[in-house]
């Protein structure tokens, strides 16, 4: 059962949002993340206050109203996270998704996404089939509209062909239209490709794409932020397309009109710091109207597969890559890369946590941005690649 417990406590630990708590080891702790992922109304935000407020999600899930009202919950998310509470038995939930086939990523993990992890409002949970690589974060969105023109398929393909021919992972949305295409075209030529749903993972919208999405799962990911039985929903796509761009290092824009959901993952990319690119289009065609007003507004035009490599060093991203399987080639490396993260940390920090002189730690930090598995985040301060 869910609540049997250790008899020891685990010991010191770090939640995923900066706090520190005593731990109490469960069967299985991230059964707590699936319960609140599954309360209407409560979202990433809140959910993240919820953790900050309280401390886990395991503390979350079993807080009494009055701690709810204390982390900031109105009447109505609380009426919604107690019904949750009685109807749901998590264990239950949990091997639901086991017999489907369903992983569990968390914020909690060191293995979820880390270009995700960095946006403003990363998903707490995703739920995914297949698999995501460490390698998956060198990684392009196409997007588009759903009723592309011949030249919009041509283009998809022609970009999601040279992509993944460069050894770049091609995300999308797995919709009708561009998004298809570039799946398709991607896993034609051998490539990984990731689809983000605005569904339940179980729940293949549009229901023509199954096929597709079972190939996907053998060679990528289905992603989702959303529980078991989800159904596509309106409301859920723009949520779905800041993920897509947050998987991405770009996005790039084939066909879309101008109220197009492709413009909306464009903003989100722009606004997490990601390069959008948008294809040139006929000025009378109403699908070339978003990409065109894009490239107006400043998003770079491409026109050949040579564009996207120029503008975005995937050539030197390809050979980092390939470099970091090499790595760590010396102990100071893997002393020195032992103490990055995503924050921030100064070089003389580094020098007294590793105890090696000054000149070693500089060349060495130098070797892993050579390879791509540290950067400088400004004022000789660095984290991981």
């Amino acid at each position: 059962m869910l609540e049997q417990r250790v008899e020891e406590p685990t010991g010191w630990g770090s939640d995923p949002f900066g706090r520190f708590r005593w731990e109490v080891a469960t069967v299985d702790p991230k059964a707590f993340w699936v319960g609140l992922s599954l309360v209407p109304g409560i979202g990433p935000a809140r959910f993240r206050r919820l953790v900050e407020s309280l401390g886990s999600p395991e503390a979350a899930w079993k807080a009494k109203p009055a701690l709810l009202v204390e982390a900031g919950l109105d009447r109505r998310a609380i009426e919604s996270l107690v019904a949750t509470r009685s109807r749901v038995e998590l264990d239950r939930e949990m091997e639901r998704l086991h017999q489907q086939g369903v992983q569990l990523l968390t914020l909690g993990d060191a293995d979820y996404p880390h270009s995700l992890r960095d946006i403003a409002d990363p998903p707490p949970v995703l739920y995914l089939k297949g698999e995501l690589r460490s390698g998956d974060d060198l990684a392009v969105a196409i997007v588009g509209t759903r009723r592309p023109t011949i030249y919009g398929r041509q283009a998809a393909e022609l970009f999601a062909r040279g992509l993944a021919q460069n050894g770049v992972v091609v995300v999308s949305g797995l919709a009708k239209g561009v998004d298809t295409f570039a799946h398709r075209a991607t896993l034609d030529s051998g490539g990984r490709t990731l689809a983000v749903l605005g569904s339940g993972i179980d729940i293949i919208y549009p229901s023509e794409n199954r096929k597709l999405a079972t190939e996907i799962i053998e060679r990528g990911a289905l992603i989702s932020e959303f529980p078991l039985g989800t159904q596509p929903d309106g409301v859920n796509f723009p949520r779905r397309n800041r993920i897509i761009a947050g998987l991405s290092l770009a996005c790039l824009v084939v066909e879309a009109g101008e109220t197009s959901g492709a413009l909306i993952t464009a903003e989100f990319a722009l606004e997490q710091g990601r390069e959008v690119f948008a294809v040139p289009g006929n000025i009378f065609s109403p699908a070339s109207r978003g990409p065109n007003r894009l490239i107006a507004d400043g998003a770079k035009p491409v026109c050949e597969m040579a564009d996207l490599l120029d503008e975005l060093k995937l050539e030197v991203a390809v050979e980092q890559r390939v470099a970091r399987g090499a790595v760590p080639e010396s102990e100071s490396e893997a002393s020195v890369l032992r103490c990055l993260s995503h924050e921030p940390l100064h070089i003389d920090e580094i020098r007294r946590s590793v105890c090696l002189p000054m000149s070693v730690v500089s060349s060495t930090l130098t070797m892993l941005e050579l390879k791509g598995l540290a950067r400088q985040a400004g004022g000789m301060n660095y984290v991981r690649g």
